[in-house]
């Protein structure tokens, strides 16, 4: 991963994790560059974030890596935070995961 492509994926995690505080989640941004070895964001009780800031995200294989990295690090269930440039920031999950969130709201 390029330099340029880091740097916009850590701007990423840095603007979701100040709106998700907006909302009143204590979100924390994971470690820069940190290449896997902890989540992007922490803080959302019940998710694992994965943040994904490209104009085009496969989102299976992102989902994918939520997946792997959700029973990594055991923080929740995988959610795909992402946004293209000048769009807004939308939530990929898995169905069953969404129903489950869903429920206990």
């Amino acid at each position: 991963m390029g330099k340029t492509s880091q740097r916009k994926g850590r701007a990423g995690e840095l603007e979701l994790t100040a709106l998700l505080n907006g909302y009143g989640i204590q979100a924390r941004p994971g470690e820069p560059v940190s290449y896997g070895s902890t989540p992007d964001i922490t803080g959302v009780p019940g998710l694992h974030v994965e943040v994904k800031r490209n104009e085009r995200l496969n989102v299976l294989e992102a989902m994918k890596q939520a997946v792997r990295d959700a029973e990594k690090f055991g923080d929740g269930l995988p959610a795909v935070f992402h946004r293209k440039n000048r769009a807004p920031w939308l939530v990929t999950m898995r169905l069953e995961d969404f129903m489950e969130v869903y429920k206990k709201w």
